[in-house]
């Protein structure tokens, strides 16, 4: 059934303000699901069930699903829809308040058509928190989608902050049409794989006024030195992108480092003090943090 007629039965208008635009062509949420990998032993998080038909699908290739929904309006239907999968678990809450220790005892798979407004948010919560998705299939703006997967000299802080956790690719495209109410940009499917020694580091993370030590160190990861921890990489890189268009030896400066100590940071990581921040490989930030120091 179309969305607009599930919603009328239930006197429901879409919430422009909830970026709801219901993916409902049956074909494209198979593709998506198939783009998840799921096996009977995955648990999945999905977000924003809306109608619940991509989580239909969810519930019949994965063990467990729990779905977030933050819009009471659609939790009777959803009820409804859902009522004969005994695998699915409804949540009503806002995913950006949501503690996945308190559903996943471990990794867990995210499949989700993702509100363009919130996209960023929604990846820090979740890479940012413990247990870390091992998998993400996420249906997003296709400009997002674009700089999630981005390559020097193109990379952003958004490209750095998710490729450091593993590795994007957009698996396909998506037109406007594809959804009801019909948005006015195409979309994407990214998905995210989760470097495997992120998913080993369940110790708290320190934040942007402590002083790392031996307990907050964790395994050496793709992009990041042994000695590098966690907060110490994303510091740097957050001063590095903090003005555009300003070369990098002088947006570090923001770590309220002498230029001579930056100067020798960059000189150590064979890395140019002129070049711009969007240029640099998440490996590059790596070795410039453990340059530093």
């Amino acid at each position: 059934m179309h969305p607009r007629q599930i919603l009328d039965r239930y006197a429901i208008t879409p919430k422009q303000s909830l970026g709801q635009n219901f993916l409902y062509d049956e074909g494209l949420l198979a593709r998506i699901t198939a783009a998840a990998e799921l096996s009977p032993a995955d648990q999945v998080l999905e977000i924003g069930p809306g109608l619940g038909a991509l989580t239909r699908q969810l519930a019949q290739a994965a063990g467990r699903v729990v779905a977030v929904e933050l819009d009471e309006r659609l939790l009777p239907i959803l009820r409804y829809e859902l009522e004969p999968f005994r695998n699915v678990e409804l949540v009503h809450g806002d995913i950006l308040k949501f503690d996945p220790a308190a559903w996943f005892d471990g990794p867990f798979v995210v499949v989700a058509n993702v509100p363009y407004y919130i996209t960023g948010a929604i990846l820090r919560r979740l890479l940012d928190g413990r247990p870390r998705p091992k998998r993400l299939v996420l249906t997003v703006q296709r400009e997002v989608a674009d700089r999630l997967a981005a390559k020097p000299p193109e990379m952003s802080l958004l490209a750095v902050s998710v490729q450091y956790y593993g590795a994007v690719k957009v698996v396909g495209a998506v037109k406007a049409g594809a959804f009801w109410p019909r948005p006015e940009v195409d979309s994407a499917v990214i998905r995210v794989d989760v470097d495997e020694r992120h998913l080993t580091d369940h110790r708290p993370q320190t934040t942007d006024h402590e002083t790392p030590t031996a307990e907050h160190e964790v395994p050496s990861v793709v992009g990041r030195p042994p000695s590098v921890t966690e907060a110490a990489f994303f510091r740097v890189v957050r001063a590095g992108f903090s003005e555009k268009r300003k070369q990098l030896k002088n947006n570090l400066r923001h770590l309220g480092l002498a230029d001579g100590v930056i100067a020798a940071g960059l000189d150590a990581a064979g890395i140019d003090g002129r070049r711009r921040a969007e240029t640099l490989t998440v490996e590059e930030w790596g070795q410039l943090v453990e340059a530093l120091g």
